[in-house]
Order: structure tokens, then C-alpha cells, then sequence
């Protein structure tokens, strides 16, 4: 007995000779012989019940005795056109061929049915996981709809009073709603700077200034700008804009966001001529704009880069940032010591992808939704926050990480996965003890400060000694 797979095969070519044999002018076209086939012998074409009477006569079947059943014989010459190449193996043979036998018949007939039943099952399946996406997402437009109303109702007009409060913590920890971000991330960072509208504007005005008088400049003037002036970083904003979400499109050039971009990056170049535009800031930037107008987002642009731990980072203080590499160390060994041992065989870092993540607060490395809900945390639980979520993604692939040697670390840390699922990044940084020999983060910084400060009066008064 043939295999379901070689009738299938023997049928579709016994079909496919049909269709060709019944169409000989098609065969004929010059394009015939392209595929490397001879044309058909020229003479008369039988006809297909001359054949199936030829056939009986050889092979006894017929006669005036023992006349062809209907159903066994002489089969009807049916012009067909299946639906499906599955549905091939329930259709009769052509006329100038015996039937199939009624087990083999039956046999197809059961093997469709087979395949019919998967395919619903499958379809059932598929739509079955549609139905409960679609709940998902309602549940979840639901819960953002009626925590945006209580935020918007209860929290933001009593802030001063309720913003501490064990519930508002709570309702933080599972993420602002998109229509209020804004908003709480401006009353938590505060405005400690005192920044105004008015010196955003005086700001951006002198940007353009130098921006134009950068742009009539001739390579024979290039002297005029010193290297020492941080202004004269504003050629490089330009560059990196356009690195700035490529996914997204609306910083690119032409885009919506790219003039808002280019002058909220410029006017803090010219408010802070010392610090100047360093790569990173853009992303910082480009998230404020998504949650505020353009004069608030640069006021909490400037406020965030104000802290101590971004200030470190973008005025490249080499000493602080060791000193936060230290502190952060101290803790990643508490939490996950078979990791960090890992990590110290292999001579792994922190700077190696410690850097990007707090240069971008996250916005570079994680996926824009769930780099903001960092951002929600961050701006409640300040700097900590951001070492805390370090561990969290540690945590969250070490198992990953301690069957990787260093190259392959370094590259899945430098470039984490499109698709992290935010609910479980969180509980793991939720398993994060922020204590050490309980000292909290600020202490066990505050300690490795001064013991480098002491270390650096030791070492200097030994050099004049």
C-alpha cells in the first residue's frame, strides 16, 4: 500500500498531466522550452473514453458479459478544480484512470478530516488567544483610565500633603498613567534652579545666535571658536538628533519633535557653558519633550542634570564615578554574589554597561514604555532608583549571563532584549535589597567618599613629604 504522501504526489502529477494534455496549444508557446521540455508529439489526440475502453479491454474487466459497473468503471470525465491542495486527496481520478479503491478512499477521506479538525483547532486556538489580549488591553486602558482619574482628583491637588503617603507610593510603584506623567514628574524633580520661561527663551535666543554665527564661519576663521568654550559643542547636537528613537521618526529631521529637540539641547548648552552638550542628554531630552510642553520639559531637563549622580556622570568626574561604580558593587555582591564572582573572573566592570544605562536613564538601553515607568520610580526615589534597576536587569538575566564569557556579556548588556517583560523586570527589582550590614545606599556612598578623600590627603601629604 502506498504511502498518504505518494498518493498525494502521484495525484496532483496525474492532475497536473490532465490539464496539460487537454490544452495542447498552451504547450505549443515558444516560452515552452524554456523550462527544458519537449513539446508534445504531433497527431491526433485520443479521447479520454477510448482510453478507459482500451484499458478494460486489456485488463478483462469489461465485455458483454460482465459489463462495468458504474461506480468501478467508467468513471464521470469531471473538470475540476480543487479547493485546497489538501482537498487534492478527496477528489476522483481523472477519467482514463481506475478509481481508487474504496478503502483507499476511505482512508483519504479520514486523513482530510484529520487535517480539517487541526486546522479549526488552531483557529480556535488563535482566536481564543485574541480574545484574551483584547480583555488584556481593556483591563489595562480600564485600570489607567481610573488611576489617571484618582491622580488627577485626589493626588495632584493635595501633592504637598499626599505624596508620601504609603498609597501614593504604592500607585507610583505600578506606574503613572501616560496622561498625568508629566505632570508628577514635574512637581518630583522640582524646580531648585528657579528656572522661568523667560530664561528658557533668553537661552534659546543665544543659541541661535551662535548657531549663526557658527554657520558664516569659514575654515580660515575656525580659530575664533576656543576649544575651551563648552558653547561650541552645539555642532555636535545636530549629530546626534538624528540617533535620537530612529524607531520613532518624529526627532529625525522633518519630524515634529526634531526643531523642539535641537532647541531644548541648544538653550542648556548656553545655560550651562561648563557642562556643555555631552552624547546621552538628547534621550533625556527627547522623553521630557514626549510628557511636557517645551519650556517645562527644559526646566526639568536642567533640574535632573543638576543631581549629583548625573552631574558626576555628564562632567565626567572620574573620581565620583568610580566612587558610584564602589557603592553599587557593594551591593550587586550582596544581592547576586554567584553573578559577581562570575563577573569578577571575568574581569567584567561596571563602567562596561553601567555608563549608558545612567547616561540615558535608561531610555537608550530599555524599551520606551517601561524606561519611563523607571523614570516614575526614579523621580519618587531619586539616584538609588537607577542602581537598583541595574540590579533588577542583572537579576532578572543572570542565569543568561553566567553561561557567557566576557565578549558575549559585554554585548547582551551593552544591547539588552527588544521585549522585556515590564511586570517581570519589576519584580525583580522589587527583590532587591538596598541594604548592606545595614547601611543604606546614601550611607555606604557617603563612607566609600570619604575614605577616598582621606586616601587622596594621605597620598598627598606623603608626595610632599
Amino acid at each position: 500500500m502506498a504511502t498518504p504522501s505518494l498518493l498525494l504526489y502521484i495525484d496532483r502529477n496525474l492532475f497536473a498531466k490532465k490539464v496539460k494534455d487537454s490544452n495542447p496549444a498552451e504547450q505549443k508557446d515558444p516560452g515552452w522550452k524554456l523550462f527544458g521540455k519537449l513539446p508534445p508529439r504531433e497527431g491526433p489526440l485520443k479521447d479520454p473514453k477510448k482510453i478507459q475502453k482500451e484499458y478494460e479491454t486489456k485488463s478483462g474487466k469489461a465485455g458483454p458479459g460482465n459489463p462495468t459497473s458504474p461506480r468501478q468503471g467508467v468513471r464521470k470525465n469531471l473538470d475540476f478544480e480543487p479547493l485546497s491542495t489538501t482537498a487534492l486527496i478527496l477528489e476522483d481520478r481523472p477519467a482514463n484512470l481506475p478509481a481508487k479503491p474504496a478503502e483507499e478512499a476511505q482512508k483519504h477521506r479520514q486523513q482530510y478530516e484529520e487535517m480539517v479538525a487541526q486546522a479549526k483547532k488552531r483557529e480556535l486556538k488563535e482566536a481564543q488567544k485574541r480574545k484574551k489580549q483584547l480583555e488584556d488591553r481593556c483591563k489595562l486602558e480600564e485600570s489607567i483610565g481610573t488611576a489617571a482619574q484618582i491622580w488627577n482628583q485626589e493626588i495632584l491637588p493635595n501633592w504637598s500633603t499626599m505624596c508620601t503617603s504609603r498609597r501614593v507610593r504604592d500607585l507610583w510603584w505600578q506606574g503613572i498613567p501616560p496622561s498625568v506623567r508629566g505632570k508628577v514628574w514635574s512637581l518630583a524633580v522640582g524646580n531648585e534652579l528657579n528656572i522661568t520661561h523667560e530664561l528658557y527663551n533668553i537661552c534659546l535666543a543665544r543659541a541661535k545666535e551662535k548657531w549663526r554665527s557658527t554657520a558664516v564661519l569659514t575654515t580660515d576663521t575656525e580659530d575664533v571658536l576656543d576649544s575651551s568654550d563648552r558653547e561650541s559643542s552645539l555642532e555636535l547636537i545636530k549629530l546626534d538628533i538624528s540617533r535620537t528613537f530612529p524607531q520613532l521618526c518624529i526627532f529625525q529631521q522633518g519630524g515634529p519633535y526634531y526643531d523642539v529637540l535641537h532647541s531644548i539641547l541648544g538653550a542648556y548648552t548656553c545655560y550651562r557653558p561648563d557642562v556643555g552638550y555631552v552624547q546621552g542628554m538628547s534621550f533625556i531630552a527627547a522623553v521630557l519633550i514626549l510628557n511636557l510642553d517645551t519650556a517645562d520639559a527644559f526646566i526639568a531637563f536642567a533640574n535632573l542634570l543638576n543631581k549629583p549622580c548625573q552631574m558626576a556622570f555628564f562632567r565626567v568626574d572620574h573620581s565620583l564615578m568610580l566612587t558610584y561604580f564602589a557603592a553599587f558593587e557593594v551591593f550587586f555582591e550582596e544581592n547576586l554574589p554567584k553573578l559577581f564572582a562570575h563577573f569578577k573572573k571575568n574581569n567584567l566592570t561596571p563602567d562596561i554597561y553601567l555608563i549608558d544605562w545612567i547616561f540615558t536613564l535608561y531610555s537608550k538601553s530599555l524599551p520606551l514604555d517601561l524606561a519611563c515607568r523607571v523614570w516614575d520610580v526614579f523621580c519618587r526615589d531619586g539616584e538609588e532608583f537607577l542602581f537598583r534597576t541595574a540590579l533588577g536587569v542583572l537579576r532578572l538575566y543572570q542565569d543568561v549571563l553566567t553561561s557567557m564569557d566576557f565578549i558575549h556579556m559585554a554585548q547582551f548588556l551593552t544591547r539588552l532584549p527588544d521585549l522585556i517583560p515590564p511586570e517581570q523586570l519589576f519584580q525583580h527589582i522589587a527583590a532587591v535589597h538596598m541594604t548592606s550590614r545595614n547601611r543604606k545606599w546614601a550611607q555606604v556612598l557617603q563612607t566609600l567618599t570619604e575614605q577616598k578623600r582621606s586616601g587622596a590627603r594621605l597620598s598627598g601629604a606623603e608626595a610632599l613629604s
